[in-house]
């Protein structure tokens, strides 16, 4: 990702602090709503990577419908990595480490990796952004991914942020990394509104 939209991060932590606005979410409810459809893609699972993690805001959520599983949060953000180091010190299954997928690697393998919001922003070429996102998070689980996007099926769209047509991009995770997919577009993020954005479940196996 960009110095501009690191920067952009960087700033807003510095404004707002450990708050969902420094993360970009418009309120802490639709946040977690969010994180509790990215969980939904498994009942079970011994491991999890949080790809774009933020504040690590997830973790919360993932003790308490997970248990004590192992955590690990990446994102290109330094001020958020050490925020989270800093906050959740006392947890011992929790890891944070300074990722950028355009440029780092990783060796470290878990259950499923998740992302959620990392594809919102616009940048010089989001598409092959996302493809090579979802390829770093393909390689990094063993059984699956969960993400979410914003959709171009909306009657309006911000012009700071970037829309994904959900049916190019399951055509695009059908075609090159499984058979098994999920394509979720059923909730509300926000009370009383149309679903304006959606998330994918792609799986190694069947479910």
């Amino acid at each position: 990702m960009s110095t501009k939209i690191r920067e952009h991060y960087s700033n807003l932590f510095k404004q707002h602090g450990r708050d969902h606005v420094s993360v970009q979410y418009s309120s802490k409810e639709s946040q977690l709503k969010r994180f509790e459809v990215l969980l939904d893609v498994s009942n079970s699972m011994g491991s999890i990577s949080d790809m774009g993690c933020g504040l690590a805001d997830l973790l919360p959520v993932v003790r308490r419908r997970l248990g004590d599983i192992p955590y690990h949060g990446y994102d290109f953000v330094d001020d958020f990595i050490e925020s989270a180091k800093d906050e959740y010190k006392s947890d011992k299954n929790a890891s944070f480490h300074p990722f950028d997928v355009n440029k780092d690697t990783t060796s470290l393998k878990t259950d499923y990796v998740v992302l959620s919001g990392m594809l919102n922003n616009k940048m010089e070429n989001n598409a092959a952004f996302t493809r090579k996102t979802l390829e770093v998070m393909w390689q990094t689980c063993t059984k699956g991914i969960a993400f979410n996007a914003l959709s171009t099926y909306v009657d309006y769209e911000d012009s700071h942020l970037y829309y994904h047509d959900p049916l190019s991009l399951f055509d695009y995770c059908k075609r090159n990394l499984s058979p098994y997919i999920k394509l979720r577009n059923d909730y509300e993020v926000k009370p009383n509104s149309i679903p304006f954005e959606f998330t994918m479940y792609v799986y190694k196996q069947g479910f």
